[in-house]
């Protein structure tokens, strides 16, 4: 199986949460029905990427980065390589390449999707993004890599400024998912 088609797999088989979020979900299967390169980079009116709120064992906190282009407070992620298979892959990979946190436990997702604009092609393009959340073993200590102003955790509950409303949504559901008891995908 390519990416592209775990892609469509994961978002086909997806129950939004919300009537905004099923939207952008068909918007993506349609975006991924329409372009074959809609995972990659090189997609010029977008592309998918992968987010990762990553929580402290225990839920009550998540760690942001302070992104260099955004400005602001906002959970790990980017995009997709031609080597990846999986979007959980994609997930898993971005979190730890951002805060070097070994041994994140993926929890069970997508959580969220969210499009937002960004400037991989100028003027601008849409990140179609896919959210998970993942758990960090006690006593993770993140280490800021160059692509990170900074690196903090945060209560959940306490998100600072500037950020955004999706990286509220997903560190809350990431936190409801791993109460509920929820665990790592198989």
């Amino acid at each position: 199986m390519s990416l592209h088609a775990d892609a469509v797999a994961v978002l086909s088989a997806w129950d939004a949460p919300t009537p905004e979020e099923e939207a952008l979900r068909a918007e993506f299967l349609e975006h991924l029905r329409s372009y074959d390169d809609a995972m990659l980079r090189e997609c010029v009116p977008g592309h998918l990427t992968a987010t990762t709120a990553v929580l402290s064992h225990d839920g009550s906190q998540v760690l942001l980065t302070l992104h260099p282009k955004a400005k602001m407070w906002l959970p790990m992620g980017g995009h997709c390589e031609i080597s990846d298979m999986l979007l959980t892959e994609v997930a898993l990979r971005e979190a730890w390449e951002e805060s070097g946190i070994s041994g994140l436990e993926l929890l069970p997702g997508p959580l969220a999707v969210d499009k937002h604009v960004v400037w991989c092609h100028p003027p601008h393009s849409w990140h179609l993004d896919v959210e998970y959340a993942a758990v960090a073993p006690p006593g993770a200590e993140a280490v800021i890599s160059e692509e990170s102003l900074d690196l903090r955790w945060f209560p959940v509950d306490g998100i600072p400024e500037p950020s955004d409303e999706a990286t509220r949504r997903l560190a809350a559901r990431g936190q409801a998912k791993l109460r509920s008891g929820s665990r790592a995908l198989g």
